[in-house]
């Protein structure tokens, strides 16, 4: 019975450290860039739009253009933010091997 106890306890301290990690998360700023550094997007480490900056140079040109750069700023910020949760969630778990497709609730 004695590693139940000490498995729940382990769960416990775990669920406790996920909750500062996503604490953490929201609080780190990640920077996605496109067109050469024209067009530049801040997310959170949750995924959340926090800036967007946009060369005025590249507001003159085409729009359809300029939408296809804060597309691709959005993607590159986002996949930096999914980089940067796994390997928060490396350190967390002491790498400890997930199920393929496990999902933590952020």
């Amino acid at each position: 019975m004695k590693n139940i106890s000490d498995l729940m306890k382990q769960a416990g301290e775990l669920q406790s450290k996920m909750t500062e990690m996503q604490s953490a998360m929201d609080e780190i700023e990640i920077e996605g860039v496109s067109g050469g550094g024209m067009v530049r997007v801040t997310l959170s480490g949750k995924g959340q739009m926090r800036g967007l900056k946009i060369d005025p140079e590249i507001a003159r040109d085409d729009i359809e253009i300029l939408e296809d750069l804060i597309v691709a700023a959005h993607n590159d910020a986002k996949s930096k933010s999914e980089v940067r949760m796994q390997e928060e969630m490396q350190k967390l778990t002491g790498g400890l091997a997930l199920p393929p497709g496990f999902k933590m609730p952020f």
